[in-house]
């Protein structure tokens, strides 16, 4: 096994590994992506993945309306939470460096079904976000002209699938470029937050919230834990490091920098502007109410408004590059590793002149823009229960990770194991007993559909299916 595992067949540059048997073996034919960028370019691609602008003005108005004042809070203890997360995908990503990112790792630690499992919770989470954050362009374009959301967003999402079809360097520039104005404007929101600061720092823990009647109810911590399953949404991006460990120069030691780096900054681009604006918001009412834009035009003008809008919109073009950079990746490396039937990998796992994974890219990106015609209140929920999950089935596999031959291969450690895992596993189970029944549902039956697709058709040919591979690193 640990021949298997360490200097397994290489084929084509390719080196196969199973968590099962040596027969786990790409075939000859097996693509290799292009290690084409650095901890520098990485960091951009990936804090572009979290959107912190795009984040902070379309998913915390959100918080803001059931959480009130207590958002920060919560976003604070879902950062910290997210620290150990990060650990686990620092370690597995370099343990397992593969374009499958969740599912290559937990398939490689903690077994196929597993790692198909998380496969259908991260799919279900790249499908549906892009649309949900494209969708609201059309709001922060309304300064300027008025847009149908549903046309807007499609438009941004097949804006996004053309730019995701070029060089991943070059989409590095160009997310780099955006990355840099949706800073400015969360800059620009939190120092007006603070220079019109209507209560103290007091004010961050009193947990307060507008109740139906208007009046003020207290947010309770039961409340809080429920709201945890979108404050981990938040900074959920940082795991597309992981996801271009492939074409991450040096991945042993530039996936765990960038995965903590990205972590560390998006966190503190999200939490400072939403301290601000509790600190600034005229009243309960106002935060309560999460129009951002609304509040900004009031501490300044405008124009100012009319900018940090603009800024808004952009960065949510950019998360759409970047959401479908990493989208495609994952769908690319299901059909190298022969999850479908075999016309269907051929197809997704076909790369185009400039390296990038056309098929796949574009079998992301359109579907995209049909659902931004599609009511997502109950699927927007389904994914904050999706990344719940999928970071436990993720600190399962982080557990594992130290058994056999695996305890011996190269790869970033990280401190406090196995405390740090055992910790995140406890305290994700039981932020998964606090959310809505239908959510609940939902993804409950998503996923047994996906255990029946296992059963009958994945299972019976694990010879020739499902076979995570992992190419061969430049470790040093």
């Amino acid at each position: 096994m640990t021949e298997t595992l360490q200097k397994s067949a290489v084929t084509d540059g390719v080196s196969a590994v199973s968590p099962v048997s040596p027969a786990s073996s790409a075939s000859p034919a097996s693509p290799k992506l292009k290690r084409s960028i650095g901890v520098v370019g990485g960091t951009l691609l990936t804090l572009s993945c979290v959107t912190p602008a795009s984040t902070l003005f379309v998913v915390v108005p959100d918080l803001f309306g059931s959480l009130g004042t207590a958002t920060a809070l919560t976003i604070a203890i879902g950062s910290l939470l997210c620290v150990a997360v990060a650990f686990c995908y620092s370690e597995l990503g370099t343990l397992v460096p593969s374009a499958g990112g969740e599912y290559a790792m937990v398939s490689t630690l903690a077994g196929r079904l597993a790692g198909w499992l998380v496969f259908v919770l991260s799919l279900l989470v790249v499908m549906i976000v892009p649309p949900v954050i494209a969708m609201g362009t059309a709001d922060y374009l309304a300064p300027i002209v008025d847009l149908d959301p549903a046309m807007t967003g499609a438009g941004v999402m097949l804006l996004a699938t053309l730019a995701g079809l070029l060089d991943l360097r070059a989409n590095a520039w160009i997310t780099g470029v955006f990355l840099v104005l949706e800073v400015v404007a969360a800059a620009v929101v939190a120092v007006l937050g603070f220079a019109h600061a209507e209560r103290g720092p007091a004010s961050l823990t009193s947990l307060q919230v507008t109740g139906a009647d208007g009046g003020t109810d207290t947010v309770t911590a039961l409340l809080i834990v429920s709201g945890l399953a979108i404050a981990l949404f938040v900074t959920q991006g940082f795991s597309t490091a992981v996801y271009l460990s492939e074409e991450l120069e040096n991945p042993r030691r530039n996936v765990a920098r960038t995965v903590l780096a990205t972590l560390g900054i998006s966190a503190v681009i999200i939490l400072v502007p939403v301290v601000g604006i509790t600190l600034g918001a005229s009243d309960l009412a106002a935060l309560t109410g999460g129009d951002i834009g609304a509040m900004v035009t009031a501490w300044s003008n405008s124009a100012v408004g009319t900018f940090v809008s603009l800024c808004v919109a952009l960065a949510i073009i950019n998360a759409g590059i970047v959401m479908v950079i990493q989208n495609s990746r994952v769908l690319f490396a299901s059909a190298r590793d022969k999850a479908w039937p075999e016309p269907v990998n051929n197809v997704f796992a076909r790369l185009g002149r400039f390296g990038s994974p056309w098929v796949a890219t574009l079998a992301v990106g359109v579907p995209g823009a049909a659902l931004c015609f599609v009511n997502l209140d109950t699927l927007y929920g389904v994914t904050g229960v999706s990344v719940t999950g999928m970071y436990l089935l993720v600190a399962v596999a982080a557990l594992l990770s130290r058994r056999g031959a695996h305890q011996h291969a190269p790869a970033w450690r990280m401190p406090l194991w196995p405390a740090m895992p055992v910790l995140l596993i406890l305290v994700l189970a039981y932020i998964l007993t606090q959310q809505e029944t239908r959510y609940l549902l939902w993804t409950g039956g998503i996923t047994l559909v996906a255990t029946l697709y296992w059963a009958l058709y994945l299972r019976p040919r694990r010879d020739t299916r499902w076979l995570v591979s992992v190419p061969e690193g430049e470790w040093d």
